[in-house]
């Protein structure tokens, strides 16, 4: 399994560099291509093409759909992302998330508006339905990519 999943992994990075940093790929067309259940496809792309490492995924469902893969840049953003890791880590829980949120947003980096959106996606009350460890787990992933989407420049 492990073997699909690196030339899967292989192929999206020859096709970012070749793209210069962002590409549209549709799922069911690329497992066809490996002949693959799509499922792989969202498997690689969760594992592997993570905030922490530098990526954004975008995707519409539907018959058009497609995933849309952006490449942050490193250099630039380096510190962010490795902040980002470090204070949210593996779980984070509420107070955590907020207080990060407020962090961001009196330094300027995001405004008022973006804070409140993302403390609606990663409150308790969204989350609801997730066990306790789940849900700071869930809860973390949610609130990098989302600081991450906020506060990078996407085209």
């Amino acid at each position: 399994m492990s073997r699909i999943s690196d030339l899967i992994e292989s192929f999206i990075n020859e096709l970012m560099e070749e793209s210069k940093g962002a590409i549209e790929i549709q799922r069911n067309e690329m497992a066809g291509y490996f002949n693959c259940a799509p499922s792989q496809i969202n498997y690689v792309l969760t594992t592997r093409f993570t905030s922490d490492r530098g990526y954004v995924i975008e995707s519409r469902r539907g018959g058009g759909g497609f995933i849309k893969i952006m490449k942050i840049d490193m250099d630039e953003n380096d510190y962010l992302l490795k902040m980002l890791a470090n204070r949210i880590g593996e779980g984070v829980n509420k107070e955590g998330a907020f207080e990060l949120l407020e962090i961001l947003y009196r330094k300027g980096l995001i405004d008022l508006r973006i804070q409140n959106i993302i403390k609606t996606i990663v409150d308790d009350n969204t989350l609801n339905s997730l066990s306790k460890p789940g849900r700071d787990r869930v809860r973390a992933e949610i609130l990098k990519a989302a600081v991450v989407a906020a506060l990078i420049d996407i085209e």
